[in-house]
């Protein structure tokens, strides 16, 4: 990687030559060309046709790729992208809210995959509530939650690099294609209903789609629509980490022995135990129309179009265990070493009880055009303008927490499941109002903004009829800005309105919860104690803004590439080839608060990215692959951005307090790959193939901390967490580039008919796949103890496998699906003193889906998506200790599809 000083003017030649494509397109039919045919989308009908096409489509790709094909108009195979590419050899992912929302590929988390919407790259932002996974995503990960799968007519993932891709993913490319006119012969229209509910609430969800197409002659229009309107509940416990603590007290001060156990700075302790609840109403639109004029075979002009909008709005409940200081009974266990304290009889403890209101929406907009023209019998070509934001808004999260402070015994109880505990008070009602004070209210919002400006230009000139030379160019510019308002600590913060300082809760201002399926307990009633405060109107104005968290990050990159693409013989069998190199220059300029201090940055990097690709079919129906190429992935938005994030979370009265600040600095991550594959075609599904992959990384990013006082920061003591000041020291972490890091493994894959069964079983087919993976990388500090370690990367999970068995007539046909990934890790902690690490347990989701179809144009559809309502464990530590424990339900969909 080097560094350049001057800037290309690659890109003014792009968007110069943009207007030129439209200028007379009969040339192009007058020229009596044999033109290459570009790849067709076929009109399938039915789970095996589908299985059909995306083979055909993995056969004659020239990388390793796998893809995913409608089963027929607006009918994808998933109600949801990510559980679609679950599926996919190599592909895991993670949930939210019962759902697919994010991908990892080949063992790279989803930062490292690249997505593009109809070829242009794109991103979707989004956020879990649930602060435990993340919160608010600012990292390159696009959340597929965004959009309903009935937008796609089909998503290919490219796992290996060809030089004509555009930099950018490590791990490999997602392309998202929506439906075009001249996919289908004619008129068209379709139309889906469906009515779900989930086993964890009583809500009936609606989900509608559909589609009209038509063509005259030349022209083209296409329209798709989906809504969906939908009730999720999340319920479980969560014990805010776990913690080596020594100072805690005995109630009887003559228990010597449970005092000097106290003592002994040996006993792990859970944090603060809580039960919690996490409710979302959900509505989920997506719009696309693409006009499309195609005169003949050598040429095409299409206009895309794409709106996709995700409105979240929430609630929390939580009822939590804090102040367990002073003790009178405790149980033991032994784990990894350690002493994990796994029952406590806690006196004068707190309970607090914590409510949110959340409100976020997700808007996503594209708008490309793309034409393909045969100029001549030797030269075609390729172009493409384009621009798509993504605006994340979060207007409203407020908070309210009550509670009993220091007043009361409880008992917490890990005895009979190590992750799913149980805390309780034998002389204390949690539900009734005397006890409980207030004692705060929060209000917070956070907006982020991106948009994508693309232009490519390519050409493919035919050298003989077995070779081509393919080469091209691309400007491609990217905006992300962001900022967060604050306002916190009411009653006592003094700008509060009306009873500054009045903490007495009456009934009046309370309600009962009772919407966990294991207790009920007292919470503030939020419009009450707003009301009482003078904050019913209170409105997080530019006032509010906090200067540390406003950023603005641009890159601008200009690309070229050149390939040599060819086929011959090799001992009688085909033989296809392609070498290439690529090169780009980005720059980067980075803006935001550094110390307090208003602070521009401004650089650039380039390199070159070659590329070998081959593929050989030396045995019919068998095919060899091999590829060798360069790639790079840019860091994420969060660690490049000047910004720096105060966390919020609960503190003791000896915890140290921890703030992110960002690194503008960082090199993109750089990877040497290796693939190399052996591919069995057979029949008219079947597949079998075994993949192997090995990517050499430098500049892998990891997390660094360090101890500073909270004024050396230059943040404002606003920012503060209740009970800190800005003579303490916080733990402030950052991004930091580090040592080479290697990820390898295997994917082995089968798909066929069993119809080598006798009737009825001969309509049986099964596809399954396992993925291999393994990769460590040197973390710094770990644990706060100084010492490095090799750890996982994030969100790699060693073994993952799907398995489908599906049955299918022409009238009716079911299919149950299992998808399993291990154990796998979020992060490394290098500045908390409670964990390691922090990840997830293995998991097995299992999906079932069956239609019937009165006539030919009337099908039944049955949908039952997570049917063992798996429970969701996020552990703290190396030594497994429980962190967050959830249920999402089982969710079932019952529709009909009609086409015209």
């Amino acid at each position: 990687m080097k560094t350049n000083l001057c800037k290309s003017h690659l890109a003014l030649a792009v968007l110069a030559a943009i207007p030129a494509l439209c200028s007379n397109p009969l040339l192009a039919q007058s020229a009596p060309a044999e033109t290459v045919a570009e790849t067709e989308v076929i009109e399938v009908k039915g789970f095996r046709s589908a299985i059909i096409k995306a083979k055909d489509l993995k056969r004659e790709a020239m990388i390793a790729q796998d893809s995913i094909v409608a089963e027929d108009i607006a009918d994808f195979p998933d109600l949801n992208l990510a559980d679609s590419l679950q599926r996919v050899p190599g592909v895991t992912i993670t949930r939210e809210g019962g759902e697919g929302r994010q991908i990892s590929l080949r063992g790279l988390g989803p930062d490292f995959t690249r997505v593009q919407v109809n070829g242009m790259e794109a991103l979707g932002t989004s956020s879990s509530p649930m602060d435990a996974r993340g919160g608010v995503s600012r990292s390159r990960a696009f959340d597929f939650n965004i959009f309903a799968s009935e937008l796609f007519n089909q998503i290919d993932v490219k796992k290996s690099y060809s030089a004509d891709q555009e930099e950018g993913g490590i791990a490999g490319t997602v392309n998202l294609r929506t439906a075009k006119p001249f996919d289908y012969d004619g008129a068209q229209a379709a139309v889906s209903a469906q009515l779900g509910t989930n086993s964890n609430t009583d809500s009936t969800d609606p989900r509608i789609a559909g589609l009209l197409s038509n063509t005259w002659s030349d022209f083209g229009a296409l329209v798709s629509v989906a809504y969906s309107d939908r009730e999720t509940m999340e319920y479980g416990t969560n014990t805010t980490r776990w913690r080596r603590e020594g100072g805690k007290t005995a109630a009887d001060a003559s228990n010597t022995e449970l005092q000097a156990e106290l003592d002994s700075g040996e006993l792990w302790f859970p944090r603060g135990h809580r039960y919690s609840m996490w409710e979302n109403e959900q509505k989920r639109l997506g719009v696309t129309a693409a006009l499309q004029y195609k005169p003949g075979q050598d040429f095409s002009l299409v206009l895309d179009l794409m709106h996709g909008k995700l409105e979240n709005t929430l609630s929390e409940h939580h009822h939590a265990v804090k102040d367990n200081s002073v003790v009178n009974e405790l149980v033991w266990r032994e784990n990894n070493g350690d002493k994990e304290v796994i029952y406590a009889d806690y006196e004068n403890a707190t309970w607090r009880n914590e409510n949110r209101q959340d409100y976020n929406e997700s808007v996503f907009n594209q708008i490309s055009l793309t034409a393909d023209w045969t100029l001549s019998d030797t030269l075609k070509m390729r172009a493409m303008l384009g621009h798509s934001s993504s605006d994340y808004e979060q207007p409203r999260v407020n908070k309210l927490n009550i509670e009993a402070k220091k007043k009361v015994n409880i008992i917490t109880d890990f005895t009979q499941d190590a992750f799913y505990g149980h805390s309780y008070s034998p002389d204390f009602d949690v539900t009734a109002v005397e006890g409980y004070t207030v004692k705060d209210l929060y209000f917070q919002s956070n907006f982020i903004y991106s948009d994508f400006d693309n232009a490519r230009l390519d050409f493919d000139y035919y050298l003989t009829d077995s070779s081509a030379l393919k080469f091209g160019a691309n400007y491609k510019k990217f905006s992300n800005s962001g900022f967060q308002r604050v306002a916190q600590n009411f009653p006592t913060n003094p700008d509060t309105p009306q009873n500054q300082g009045v903490f007495t809760l009456t009934a009046e201002q309370a309600q009962l919860f009772s919407g966990h399926p294991d207790k009920s307990w007292l919470q503030g009633d939020m419009a009450a104690l707003q009301a009482f405060y003078g904050l019913s109107n209170f409105a997080l104005t530019d006032e509010y803004t906090v200067e540390s968290s406003a950023y603005d990050l641009t890159e601008e990159t200009q690309a070229a590439y050149l390939l040599y693409d060819t086929e011959y013989d090799v001992a009688g069998a085909p033989l296809r080839l392609n070498l290439g190199v690529r090169y780009f220059n980005t720059e980067i300029t980075s803006a935001g608060l550094s110390k307090g201090v208003p602070t521009q940055l401004v650089r650039d990097y380039s390199d070159y990215l070659p590329s070998l690709n081959i593929a050989y079919e030396f045995i019919d129906d068998v095919i060899w692959r091999t590829g060798i190429s360069k790639n790079m992935t840019r860091p994420s938005l969060g660690a490049m951005a000047f910004s720096a994030n105060v966390s919020q979370t609960s503190l003791g009265e000896n915890d140290i307090g921890q703030v992110s600040v960002g690194n503008p600095n960082l090199q993109p991550f750089e990877s040497t790959n290796f693939d190399t594959a052996l591919e069995w075609y057979f029949e008219d599904v079947g597949l079998a193939s075994v993949a192997l992959f090995y990517k050499d990384i430098d500049n892998f990013i990891v997390t660094e901390t360090r101890q500073i006082v909270y004024r050396e920061l230059g943040l404002p003591a606003a920012l503060l967490p209740v009970g800190k000041t800005v003579d303490d020291i916080f733990n402030v972490s950052s991004p930091q580039n580090s040592d080479s890091s290697t990820i390898k493994g295997f994917e082995l894959a089968l798909q066929r008919d069993l119809d080598f069964l006798p009737a009825p079983f001969n309509n049986l087919g099964v596809i399954a796949n396992y993925t291999w993976a393994d990769a460590n990388t040197l973390y710094r500090n770990v644990e706060n103890s100084g010492e490095d370690q090799f750890k996982a990367f994030p969100g790699l999970s060693k073994q993952s496998y799907n398995l489908t068995l599906y049955y299918e007539t022409a009238s009716w046909g079911a299919r149950i699906a299992a998808a399993y990934r291990s154990d796998y890790i979020t992060g490394v902690e290098s500045g908390s003193i409670d964990d390691d690490e922090r990840g997830y347990h293995a998991t097995t989701n299992v999906d079932f889906s069956a239609f019937y179809r009165l006539t030919d144009n009337i099908k039944l559809n049955l949908e039952a998506i997570n049917l063992t309502n798996v429970r969701d464990e996020l552990y703290s530590d190396s030594s497994n200790r429980a962190y967050n424990t959830t249920y999402s339900g089982r969710t079932y969909m019952a529709g009909v599809t009609v086409q015209f």
